[in-house]
């Protein structure tokens, strides 16, 4: 008796991060099916935080070729913060996970080169405010008279 012998796909897992925004992102081998959220990105509403998002994709072009993303599924779970904290957050995460698939030095080089944000985190965050005053920093007015 042989036990059917499954193979075992490859699948990369990366997270981005920006303010309070947080985008998990998974690649595996597939049809190239892109989903956000659940929805496909033609459903997202702006182009130009379509056009953040996707952004790694179209300067990975240039370096592994027209279309290669025909062969990958890329499923991106995004929460929390706004809707561009959320945009820059995927797109960080969607350049991780593309360089770590391909594992390709040049890739890496392309994106360093272009913007570094597309492979490292931007861990800023706001500033509380304070008790007292009417923002992080500012501080009260003292008058003499």
């Amino acid at each position: 008796m042989t036990a059917a012998v499954k193979k075992k796909s490859k699948v990369v897992n990366t997270k981005g991060k920006k303010k309070k925004a947080v985008a998990r992102i998974r690649i595996k081998e597939g049809k190239g099916i892109i989903r956000i959220n659940g929805k496909t990105p033609e459903a997202i509403e702006g182009d130009y935080v379509k056009e953040i998002i996707l952004e790694p994709i179209k300067l990975a072009e240039d370096v592994l070729g027209k279309n290669f993303y025909e062969k990958l599924d890329i499923y991106m779970n995004i929460k929390g913060g706004g809707k561009m904290g959320q945009a820059h957050a995927a797109r960080t995460a969607l350049g991780k996970a593309l360089v770590e698939w391909t594992k390709n030095d040049k890739l890496k080089e392309e994106f360093l080169n272009y913007d570094r944000s597309l492979i490292i985190d931007d861990v800023r965050q706001k500033e509380p405010k304070k008790y007292l005053r009417k923002g992080a920093r500012a501080k009260p007015i003292k008058s003499y008279r």
